[in-house]
């Protein structure tokens, strides 16, 4: 934003010779003597000027004095002129500056906010020695008023205008300005409405540019993580899309290149549409306001209406010659395999199943993510020359190296289920959960019938439950050992299970299977919720004498997974079956052999399967001496407009509901459950948006040198 405001010079392009404090200085004209003297490493006391705002001159701490010219100017609304003189520091100005702060000050708290600009500000002008034991005046103001996503403290107030400016002139919004007159006024807005009623949009420009902690953030934050909390539907992202401007253009109706964007990072965006946990969603700002933006149905919407105008984009590398090997044909492996073919090297996938995709083939029930979705964009990487063999089990590296592979990548993922370790269940009825989604996902059956116990919480228990009432269960019931608030299942599936008759008992946990005729009897017991684990979830903790029997005709255990490194890799794998890797290079032990994925991490979604795909795609391409660089730009940078207009009632607008088929026609068979937006929809969801991304493209106030 910087460069907003422009002075308009007598001089047009000419350049201007000026003295500052002794300093000859040359620059093009139509700057302002404080623009010129921060530019030269003069530095100005300042608190209302703002380089992305018209100068005011409010607070007069930049005055300076010029010869031929009367009294003392300040610098932020004088031009520049051919021959001026101009001094910046003398004993006059300091005193002059000194009496200024004094007035500043005489009305404020006398902690002054820090880090602030103001307390910086005060100490570069040795504030100390003005007034000493001076008490500062109690305004009657309110106390701190919470607004969503930041607190307006009156009391810090300093007047300068520079939020009021920014939100009236910049934003074009206009919700805050200076209320009553002399010594009673305030910032605030008309009738002293709250930021959400008076039609804010909650884009914190004002919060940015407060240079005295009268608006701070709610989340605080240091300096290194700015970009990660002010914008963190794009930094939560484990692959890096930039959720912020698909959903931007989204709202302006290029929705082309707002799926290309999502192409840039991932070769899977209409999967990504159906089935990502988006983290992106959890952390959007907007949901501080009412209700987070519908990030995840919003990618879906636009990798709908894929034009393929990106395939004439893509830049295909000269072949080098080069030949790697992927052990697994999911998310992680193809991810791969895709950015590796097309940085031209040779790839060829190695697949144990029958179908490519993996867990998300035989893990992810079609109701979720149908399969000619998955194959439509498997297809794509087929098609640029990546090759898959299936029905094929690698157990040897050496093997590889052996028939000319310069690299492998182990992406096997994690399709073993874990036991809970209690008596009984290795009985006949007692099931592990991916097993029976596999069996579902490749047979359309499994060895399900009466009533069904899943035990677990996560995405995989809802899928199984959800499941075995399709495939014949006549009652579904989850036993989950804490309580809802801490399930880590998606939210609305778990939602949608309930409307489909799954049953979830909390605070439970089998603790032994009893096998009975025809049925099996499982002995469980209460939990109560302790102290956090690990996980930062409250740990269960067995509530003595609970003890009580359920009876089912199956019980399955969906509580986790662990990776099947085959016999002959198992030196590179942990106590838990993890392959061990350097974690920046993603490289193993075995020189040529890189891992990633749910083999490395454990049970992980499908965006950090593929950003780990992605990972190892640069680090083979630089072991194969190559830069490692694999994305290509599709859609040209652009400079955002920074205003974005009143609209009554923004706070207000819902979130857009997903349509969803209705229960009655779910449990026949395997239908899609979630459908997709209508563009007015789309349109008007990705209009929500609180364009975080505008903040962080304000220009710094400039401050005193350290």
């Amino acid at each position: 934003m910087q460069g907003l405001h422009q002075c308009v010079s007598v001089y047009g392009d000419r350049m201007i010779r000026l003295n500052i404090d002794g300093r000859e200085i040359k620059v093009d004209a139509g700057k302002t003597v404080l623009e010129v003297a921060l530019q030269a490493g003069v530095y100005i006391p300042n608190l209302c000027y703002h380089p992305d705002l018209p100068p005011i001159g409010a607070c007069r701490l930049c005055i300076v004095e010029i010869e031929g010219m009367e009294g003392v100017p300040t610098s932020c609304t004088t031009e520049i002129r051919e021959g001026m003189v101009v001094r910046t520091n003398t004993p006059r100005l300091k005193k002059l500056r000194e009496s200024i702060m004094w007035l500043i000050l005489s009305e404020l708290p006398r902690d002054i906010y820090e880090p602030s600009q103001l307390k910086e500000v005060v100490g570069c002008i040795n504030a100390k020695e003005i007034l000493p034991g001076h008490t500062p005046h109690t305004r009657n103001l309110p106390a701190p008023l919470d607004e969503q996503l930041f607190t307006r403290d009156l009391n810090r107030c300093i007047l300068c205008g520079r939020c009021t400016r920014m939100c009236q002139e910049v934003r074009k919004i206009g919700v805050i300005g200076f209320i009553n007159r002399g010594i009673n006024t305030i910032v605030g807005a008309g009738d002293n409405l709250s930021m959400k009623d008076a039609a804010c949009k909650f884009c914190t420009a004002c919060v940015e540019v407060c240079p005295s902690g009268a608006l701070v953030d709610k989340e605080r934050f240091e300096e290194k993580d700015r970009e990660k909390t002010l914008l963190p539907c794009t930094n939560t992202c484990p692959a890096g899309i930039d959720a912020a401007l698909y959903v931007k253009l989204i709202a302006e109706g290029r929705f082309q290149d707002a799926l290309e964007i999502i192409r840039e990072k991932v070769p899977f965006p209409l999967v990504l549409g159906y089935v990502c946990d988006h983290p992106c969603e959890e952390a959007c700002r907007r949901g501080e306001v009412n209700e987070p933006i519908a990030i995840s149905a919003l990618k879906r919407f636009i990798a709908e209406r894929d034009s393929g105008r990106w395939r004439s984009k893509i830049k295909i590398a000269p072949e080098t010659g080069k030949k790697i090997a992927v052990v697994g044909s999911g998310p992680a492996g193809l991810t791969a395999a895709w950015f590796l073919k097309i940085l031209g090297h040779s790839v060829t996938v190695f697949e144990v199943m029958p179908e490519p995709g993996g867990m998300m083939r035989w893990a992810i029930p079609e109701y979720r993510l149908p399969r000619n979705i998955l194959d439509k964009e498997i297809k794509e990487i087929e098609s640029r020359g990546v090759k898959i063999e299936l029905n094929t089990k690698i157990g040897s590296f050496e093997k590889l190296f052996g028939q000319g592979f310069d690299a492998v990548f182990m992406a096997l993922g994690a399709p073993e289920g874990i036991k809970m370790g209690i008596a009984g269940e290795d009985g006949p009825h007692v099931l592990d959960g991916i097993s029976v989604l596999r069996s579902i996902n490749l047979d359309g059956k499994a060895d399900i019938t009466g009533e069904v116990a899943v035990v677990g919480g996560g995405n995989v228990a809802i899928d199984v439950a959800r499941s075995a009432l399709r495939v014949g269960a006549k009652k579904a019931t989850i036993l989950y050992r804490r309580t809802r608030g801490e399930m880590p299942a998606s939210p609305e599936e778990v939602e949608e299970a309930l409307k489909e008759g799954v049953k979830i008992d909390f605070l439970v946990a089998p603790q032994a299977v009893l096998p009975e005729k025809g049925k099996l009897k499982a002995e469980c017991i209460r939990m109560e919720l302790g102290e956090p684990d690990a996980s930062g979830r409250r740990r269960p903790v067995p509530i003595k004498g609970s003890e009580f029997n359920i009876k089912a005709d199956r019980l399955i255990m969906a509580i986790g997974q662990r990776p099947g490194v085959p016999e002959e890799c198992a030196s590179l794998a942990d106590k838990k079956g993890k392959i061990s890797i350097d974690s920046e290079t993603m490289a193993c032990p075995k020189k040529g052999v890189f891992a990633g994925g749910d083999v490395v991490s454990g049970p992980a979604s499908v965006i950090e399967a593929i950003q780990a795909g992605r990972k190892a795609a640069a680090s083979i391409d630089k072991y194969l001496g190559g830069k490692g660089e694999i994305e290509q730009k599709f859609v040209p940078e652009e400079k955002e407009d920074p205003c974005l207009g009143r609209e009554e009632g923004f706070a207000y607008r819902e979130r857009a509901k997903i349509p969803t088929l209705p229960v009655a026609k779910r449990l026949h068979g395997f239908p899609v459950v979630e459908h997709d937006l209508d563009k007015k929809k789309a349109v008007k969801e990705a209009e929500r948006c609180l364009r975080c991304q505008l903040r962080l493209k304000i220009s710094k106030a400039p401050l005193p040198p350290k």
